[in-house]
């Protein structure tokens, strides 16, 4: 028995490595593979033949999230992200110039609505009550000039599966995998919507996303205790203000400046288009050239962003909030690709990844001090300076202090105690393991390379990551942790009852 517990880990270690080796045989050449073309408009194009199925995955990724927004406009990128599922002036439309004079009384309507609303209690609840009717009512009459859900409908209809987007901080994203046959109706779709979008129903969306803030943030323990974290970590920097917006914000988004948003941040030259599958690199370059290359260039999404103010010290919040205890810790430190940051990407797999990860082993199985445990790498996103986070939810009747108090015991020794040979090995073929697991679908590999091309301006940091970390040594694994696993580096958020 004792033979087979110490051999087992040896004997999946080799069959993980054999298993990595014969998949990077299958995918052989990786990065010579990736064909990469501008347009003159300055969209790039990243393109790979794959011939594994008749299937394509199609990725458009803007460089703008969150943290591009201005202040009092948190939310605009999230609200424009579901704004563009609302069709073009072809799909969709019914009779756009008929709906275009009716968009025009809606969007009038609701900015003298929003305007008394502004006034709180010095507001006239008569003009309030009329203007509310009478947005009501063009609301109702514009639902018979346009087609509901056309763009997914387009995609269902032709074989698309996995039609979605995404905003987060840095970055807004569509992607659909169709079959190889349909990518020209890909390309008519979407670059009719980076053309000609028609913000539909903006105020009924509005309100949607105000919902959808009171139940993913408002009313859920995790989702407010994570959206203050970041408000007390970022003092300065734009990723203090959260991706769904502040409350009192988001209720008074206006249409006129959310295209003013679209036409600086959708431009072609913030725009990565990545297809990887069942193609013909010529022939989609044709059709994409065809379909997007007429797009004006725009060069006007550039600014400056506030750097975020060096630590003085521990920065420590409670939030109060009827459930169970919860805790957060986050260290400043540097965003992709600086090498510190490599070093991270080991230090997240050392400390959580699996159950013989060192805080899951210490945490939940040996001293039972906490339900759940996990560490993540570049929070809240990657284009700036960001945080390596450490989350656990205490177990009853443990507290939040235990739980922080374990936690730093094992910062401390990994500044103090090199990590030995057979542990850095197993984390770095997880991680090799990791990266191919990422080769196996065209979706997976399409947003991988569309991701480090908007964010970093190079997809190859995908393909060369897993060179860069092999050479990580545990005496690295210590300085790092020595410079950045801080005390006074560190934003600490504990969720706990109200008394």
């Amino acid at each position: 028995m004792t033979v087979k517990a110490q051999r087992g880990p040896a004997l999946l270690l080799a069959a993980l490595v054999l298993w990595a080796n014969s998949a990077i045989a299958a995918e052989p050449d990786l990065g010579k593979r990736v064909r990469q073309h501008t347009l003159k408009n300055g969209i790039r194009v990243l393109l790979i033949e794959r011939h594994l199925s008749p299937t394509v995955a199609c990725y458009i990724r803007h460089r703008v999230g969150a943290v591009d927004e201005e202040d009092g406009q948190t939310g605009m990128a999230h609200l424009l992200e579901h704004m563009m599922f609302k069709g073009t002036k072809t799909i969709g439309a019914i009779n756009y110039e008929g709906e275009k004079r009716l968009i025009e009384k809606i969007t009038a309507a609701g900015k003298a609505l929003d305007r008394e609303l502004m006034k709180g209690t010095r507001g006239n609840a008569g003009n309030i009550e009329r203007l509310s009717a009478q947005l009501k009512e063009l609301q109702a009459r514009h639902k018979r000039w346009f087609r509901s859900g056309e763009i997914d409908r387009l995609y269902t209809e032709n074989g698309g599966v996995d039609s979605n987007a995404s905003t987060g901080q840095d970055l807004t994203t569509y992607h659909v995998s169709l079959p190889r046959d349909k990518i020209e109706l890909w390309a008519r779709i979407e670059s009719d919507r980076m053309l000609h979008p028609v913000f539909r129903e903006f105020y009924t969306e509005r309100d949607v996303v105000l919902e959808e803030r009171r139940q993913r943030i408002e009313s859920d323990p995790e989702g407010t205790l994570f959206e203050r974290f970041f408000a007390a970590a970022f003092a300065a920097h734009p990723y203090r203000r959260p991706v769904l917006g502040w409350p009192s914000d988001i209720q008074f988004l206006d249409p006129d400046d959310m295209m003013s948003f679209f036409q600086r941040h959708h431009a072609p030259d913030n725009t990565v288009i990545t297809i990887v599958g069942d193609l013909q690199p010529r022939v989609v370059m044709k059709i994409i050239e065809r379909h997007f290359g007429s797009i004006p260039r725009k060069g006007s999404h550039y600014k400056r962003v506030t750097d975020e103010v060096p630590e003085k010290g521990e920065r420590r919040i409670e939030v109060l909030f009827k459930a169970n205890p919860e805790l957060i810790l986050g260290y400043r430190k540097p965003a992709p690709p600086a090498f510190d940051d490599y070093v991270f990407d080991i230090i997240d797999f050392i400390l959580s990844k699996g159950r013989t990860s060192r805080l899951y082993k210490v945490l939940v199985e040996d001293k039972k001090l906490a339900e759940s445990v996990w560490t993540a790498n570049g929070m809240p996103g990657a284009r700036y300076p960001n945080l390596f986070v450490v989350f656990a939810s205490p177990r009853h009747p443990h507290t939040a202090g235990e739980v922080e108090a374990s936690i730093a015991e094992e910062m401390e020794k990994l500044k103090r105690e090199a990590v030995g040979s057979r542990e850095l090995e197993k984390v770095k073929n997880q991680m090799r393991a990791d990266y191919i697991r990422g080769l196996d679908s065209n979706d997976g590999l399409a947003g991988a390379l569309s991701y480090y091309e908007s964010i970093l301006g190079d997809w190859r940091y995908f393909t060369t990551h897993v060179d860069i970390i092999e050479k990580i040594t545990a005496e690295d694994i210590m300085r790092v942790a020595q410079k950045y696993l801080l005390k006074e580096n560190c934003t600490v958020a504990v969720l706990k009852q109200p008394s």
